[in-house]
């Protein structure tokens, strides 16, 4: 690696593929191993250790599929509305006799159907049955929701809350899950304040906005003070955070004369790549610092978001054991032309509405509409947008009215 002094007066002439620099740094990262023993009530959003397997069958009985009667099936063998078979009304089932039952509820012993009510027409003590039945007709089984032992989620499977109804059901009380990873996010500028800027001073938001986003992707974030443009300041702030799972900075990682992190990281322990070939937010740069992987995201807030789901999400989700699932995404008609440089892969912002095209099933055909801005730094282009449209780095753009990909990267999935 070069000294601080040469990478400055040449600035970035290689920068690193995106693929490229996300697995290299993907390689600093082992998951942490923490796990921990919970209640399935309280197990929302934690990402399991081990795999589960039910302890036991549902429902876990016989039951009937339909509010009716439930019979001997060879007690309506020919049973039509000419020639209905006749049984009596019981309480408990018995040769000849129904038992009237309603959706959900235990087939009675000896019973193996169900009639449904509205085949069957009751005259005093008497139900006369107007279509015969097959056995197991209108019968749900024990097991026809869960089999006992049935493997339910794999390991690394993050807890939805229909899950823990599943598993509450099928007798699992506890999970062993793993611990939320920690991740130091330490903001950096010494224009940044946190409320009443001055002239010349700026809020401080992508902190926030990267604590927020790891705790949506299943960390825990501790949001620190913003610490000034100084080497001796921050080799301070990030020696103290190596215990994190992951360290982040944010600000600072360019090639000017404040831009300090990257050189700070390279004397604390090891520098992985410095300048990605993707925009917004090139000046991005990683490294590793006792075994603590550390993150510099550039301090433009577009390019500081862009990076944090580029790099930031999958560091996240290997130190917890997670999985890192694709984003949902929509098909869109572009409304107009986007344009990327040759070799870099673009993020371009994009809105959507639903166009005034209808397919066939009279549904509006969504419509991407490009947010027009030259720099990283507008943070409303990000904000306000509903997804990205990813601009491979063998396409130097695509024209309005082709058929694009939105990935709408803040909807967890």
């Amino acid at each position: 690696m070069t000294g601080s002094h040469d990478r400055r007066r040449a600035g970035f002439k290689q920068r690193t593929r995106v693929a490229e620099a996300r697995a290299a740094l993907r390689e600093a990262v082992a998951p942490h191993g923490r796990t921990e023993t919970v209640g399935v009530a309280h197990a929302a959003g934690r990402t399991l250790a081990a795999p589960t397997r039910a302890a036991r069958a549902v429902p876990g009985y016989e039951r009937a599929a339909m509010d009716g009667y439930a019979v001997r099936a060879a007690d309506t063998v020919g049973a039509s509305d000419r020639d209905p078979a006749v049984l009596r009304a019981a309480e408990e089932m018995r040769p000849n006799a129904a038992v009237r039952v309603h959706t959900g509820s235990e087939l009675p012993d000896g019973a193996d159907a169900v009639v449904m009510i509205e085949a069957v027409e009751e005259y005093g003590g008497d139900v006369e049955v107007l279509d015969g039945v097959a056995v197991g007709e209108n019968v749900g089984a024990p097991d026809e929701d869960v089999a006992a032992d049935q493997r339910l989620h794999d390991a690394g499977h993050r807890l939805r809350p229909s899950d823990l109804g599943l598993l509450k059901a099928s007798g699992v009380g506890e999970v062993e899950v793993y611990d939320p990873p920690s991740v130091a996010v330490i903001p950096t500028g010494e224009e940044l304040v946190q409320s009443d800027p001055e002239p010349g001073e700026m809020i401080e938001t992508n902190g926030l906005t990267v604590s927020r986003l790891v705790e949506s992707w299943g960390a825990t974030a501790r949001y620190r003070d913003v610490v000034t443009d100084d080497a001796d300041a921050l080799r301070k702030a990030i020696s103290g955070d190596v215990d994190a799972d992951v360290v982040v900075t944010t600000g600072g990682s360019s090639v000017g004369e404040r831009d300090l992190t990257p050189d700070v990281v390279a004397d604390l322990g090891d520098l992985v790549f410095h300048g990605v070939a993707l925009k917004p937010g090139h000046p991005v740069a990683a490294g590793v610092v006792d075994d603590t992987p550390v993150l510099c995201l550039p301090g433009y807030p577009v390019a500081c978001i862009v990076n944090a789901v580029q790099f930031l999400r999958p560091v996240v989700k290997d130190a917890g054991g997670m999985p890192v699932p694709a984003f949902p995404s929509v098909e869109a008609e572009l409304s107009g032309k986007l344009r990327s440089e040759p070799g870099v892969r673009t993020y371009a912002r994009v809105t959507l509405d639903e166009g005034s095209e209808t397919d066939t099933e009279g549904k509006g055909r969504p419509r991407a509409e490009p947010v027009h801005t030259s720099g990283s730094g507008v943070l409303s282009t990000v904000a306000l947008a509903d997804g990205w449209v990813v601009i491979p780095e063998s396409v130097e753009g695509y024209a309005a009215g082709e058929t694009v990909t939105v990935e709408q990267w803040e909807v967890e999935p």
